[in-house]
C-alpha cells in the first residue's frame, strides 16, 4: 500500500480533557479503560491528552471518526462529568493542531482534502517541531505562515534549518505526518541524585555535581531514544529541608550539554549563600519518544562539534562501562 493509500484510511481522534486541577491517579486510569473500549490504539499524552487511532474501529462502531469523537464526548461527560474537546484528523500532527483551537464540549474534523487549507493560513509558530528560535529566522525571511513554509522549496528549507530539520518541517507544513499512535506506556519522568560525602558548602562543587548528573540523565535519555521537556532540581540542605525548582526546556532534548545548561540556570534562581548541601537530585520531565522531537537552531557550530562528540563518548561508555567518561567541565 502506498503511503498515500496509508494515509488516506487513517483517522485520528485528538481529545483534551478539561481535568480538575490535581486528577486523582484512579480517574486517568479509568479514562484509558473508557477509550479502550472503543479502540486499542490509544496513547495517553499526560496530563490531559490523549490519542486514538480509530481507523479499525470505524467498521466495528459502524461510525466515521466524528462520530466516534462525539461518542467518546458523551461518555467522559456520563461517566466522569468531564467536558471535552475533541478533532478528527488524518494524522495525529493535524489533529493535535485542530484540538488546540477547539473549546470544551466541541469538536473539529479535518478531512483529507481539507488538511491544505486547515494549515495553510496557520502561524508558522504552531506548527510542531517550530520552537522560537526557528520561528524568529522564518519570518526574518518572509515565513510567516504554515502555507509560506510549505510553498518554499525543500532545498531552501534545508539550506535554512538544515538537512533532517528542514525536511521534517516541510513535509509537516505539507500535512504528512507518518507516527503512528504509541500504545505503550512511556516513562514520564527520569532522575538521578549526587550525595556528597560530607555537608558541602562550595558552588563550585554543587556545579560540578550538576553537571555529572545532567551527564547521567543524558546517557539515560539517549539510551532509551527519549527527549525531555522539562527539568527539575532538589536541593537537600543539612538539616534536611529541601528547596525545588522546575522549568520547561527551550526545546525538548536528551543533550548532555543543553541539559547541563538548564541546570545551572536553575541552581542560580536558588541564590545559595554559604548554603551546606547534602546532595542533588536532577530530574527529566514529560518524557517522550525522541523520534517525534526536532532540534532547534542555535547558531553556535560548536554545539554541533559538541554533539558529535556525545555521540562518540556514548558509544565508548556501552563499551568499556558508564564510569570511563566523565564530564569535566561545561564548554
Amino acid at each position: 500500500m502506498s503511503t498515500a493509500t496509508a494515509q488516506q484510511h487513517k483517522q485520528v481522534v485528538h481529545l483534551r480533557f478539561e481535568l480538575p486541577p490535581h486528577p486523582a491517579a484512579e480517574l486517568l486510569q479509568d479514562l484509558r479503560h473508557l477509550l479502550e473500549e472503543v479502540t486499542p490504539y490509544v496513547q495517553i499524552l499526560e496530563p490531559d491528552h490523549a490519542v486514538l487511532d480509530v481507523t479499525g474501529a470505524l467498521r466495528f462502531w459502524n461510525r466515521d471518526a466524528a462520530e466516534i469523537a462525539r461518542l467518546l464526548q458523551l461518555r467522559a461527560a456520563a461517566h466522569h462529568g468531564l467536558r471535552t474537546a475533541a478533532a478528527t484528523a488524518p494524522n495525529p500532527m493535524v489533529a493535535a493542531m485542530a484540538c488546540v483551537l477547539t473549546p470544551p464540549g466541541h469538536l473539529t474534523t479535518v478531512e483529507l482534502d481539507a488538511v491544505a487549507a486547515f494549515l495553510r493560513p496557520r502561524p508558522v509558530r504552531e506548527l510542531p517541531g517550530v520552537g522560537p528560535t526557528t520561528a524568529r529566522l522564518l519570518i526574518q525571511h518572509g515565513v510567516h505562515t504554515v502555507g509560506d513554509l510549505a510553498g518554499l522549496p525543500l532545498v531552501t528549507v534545508q539550506r535554512l534549518l538544515g538537512a533532517r530539520t528542514g525536511r521534517t518541517l516541510h513535509d509537516r507544513a505539507h500535512g504528512h505526518d507518518h507516527r503512528p499512535v504509541v500504545t505503550e506506556p512511556v516513562a514520564r519522568s527520569t532522575s538521578a541524585e549526587h550525595r556528597f560525602t560530607r555537608d558541602e558548602l562550595d558552588p563550585a562543587q554543587h556545579r560540578r555535581a550538576l553537571l555529572d548528573l545532567a551527564g547521567q540523565l543524558g546517557t539515560r535519555l539517549r539510551t532509551d531514544a527519549q527527549v525531555a521537556a522539562g527539568l527539575t532540581i532538589t536541593i537537600r540542605y543539612a538539616d534536611g529541608a529541601t528547596t525545588t525548582r522546575t522549568r520547561t526546556l527551550p526545546e525538548t532534548t536528551h543533550h548532555t550539554m543543553l541539559l547541563a545548561r538548564s541546570a545551572y540556570d536553575l541552581y542560580a534562581t536558588l541564590g545559595l549563600q554559604r548554603a551546606r548541601v547534602r546532595s542533588i537530585t536532577l530530574r527529566g520531565e514529560n518524557l517522550s519518544p525522541a523520534e517525534h522531537a526536532t532540534r532547534q537552531l542555535t547558531f553556535d557550530h560548536t554545539i554541533d562539534k559538541t554533539l558529535l562528540i556525545e555521540a562518540v563518548q556514548d558509544r565508548a561508555r556501552r563499551r568499556y562501562g558508564t564510569d570511563i567518561i566523565k564530564p569535566a567541565v561545561l564548554g
